[in-house]
């Protein structure tokens, strides 16, 4: 007769502990992730109001000018593509934006318009004040 013998080959897995270990290291990775993401993708909000300074202006500027003769001055501001001016003489035929947090930046604050303007001569200065808020070297501006 053949013995039958009770072979119990060694398990495969993981342990409690491993995989305590395995979220516990995951739970920091994420963590970490969380507290660095603006400066991962800080640089995307500079971008992000860097094209829509100098790209999705461009248009609307061009329609307002066409339909009245100029651009808005600097005292009507970026706020006559949004609302029909005091002084457009029955020619302004907007709004020439869809609302009003087109004319906000990436950081909450109303993007900033001059015209005539001083850095685009013979055109109009668009700008952010970028991430801090007031004006200094980190403004973006479609120059």
């Amino acid at each position: 007769m053949k013995r039958r013998e009770n072979f119990r080959g060694k398990k495969s897995g993981f342990t409690l502990i491993e995989m305590l270990l395995v979220l516990a290291l995951l739970g920091m990775l994420v963590g970490f992730a969380v507290m660095k993401s603006d400066q991962i993708f800080g640089g995307n909000q500079v971008a992000i109001t860097e094209m829509k300074v100098k790209e999705s202006f461009s248009v609307p500027l061009f329609k307002y000018r066409a339909d009245t003769g100029n651009y808005p001055t600097t005292q009507q501001g970026i706020k006559a593509l949004l609302q029909k001016p005091g002084d457009d003489r029955g020619r302004w035929k907007g709004p020439y934006v869809n609302k009003p947090d087109d004319l906000i930046d990436f950081w909450g604050n109303e993007l900033k318009y001059r015209f005539p303007g001083t850095k685009n001569v013979g055109s109009y200065d668009l700008y952010s004040l970028g991430p801090d808020g007031v004006e200094s070297g980190d403004d973006i501006g479609n120059w």
